[in-house]
């Protein structure tokens, strides 16, 4: 089943791997026998889903969670369900995608004004003025 992140962006199985491991979170006696955090990787690196500027702005969002191979890799171990824990984690794959796609605002620079220029020179000369009077008293 395809994870499907906008309607541009699908991402296919072969992309995704999981791997079960034991739980150090809630769960008491449970904890010790059943396998219940998840760990997914995604192969961001190798993904033709993903354009080119997505994955710059997603390996930069994934900071330690990107691999040298350029993987991500997520864990969650939050619930006592194996199931509820690949949901989680899932989840949380497609909002750092959709948070990947989203182009950061062009800033435009802007020049200050004459007016806020001259006061903000007017404001320093009155402050310099007031330090000066502070002098020894003869």
């Amino acid at each position: 089943m395809p994870l499907t992140i906008t309607d541009q962006i699908e991402i296919a199985d072969w992309e995704l791997s999981e791997s079960f491991m034991r739980a150090s979170g809630p769960g008491g006696q449970n904890v010790n026998k059943v396998s219940s955090a998840v760990e997914l990787r995604f192969e961001a690196e190798r993904s033709p889903h993903l354009p080119p500027a997505v994955k710059t702005r997603l390996r930069k969002l994934a900071g330690r969670r990107w691999t040298k191979d350029g993987a991500i890799i997520m864990q969650c171990d939050e619930t006592r369900s194996q199931v509820r824990n690949r949901e989680l984690i899932r989840e949380r794959l497609v909002a750092l995608i959709k948070q990947a796609t989203e182009r950061p605002k062009y800033r435009v620079k802007t020049k200050p004004t004459r007016g806020s220029v001259e006061r903000r020179i007017k404001a320093k000369k009155v402050r310099s003025d007031v330090k000066k009077l502070r002098g020894r008293v003869d």
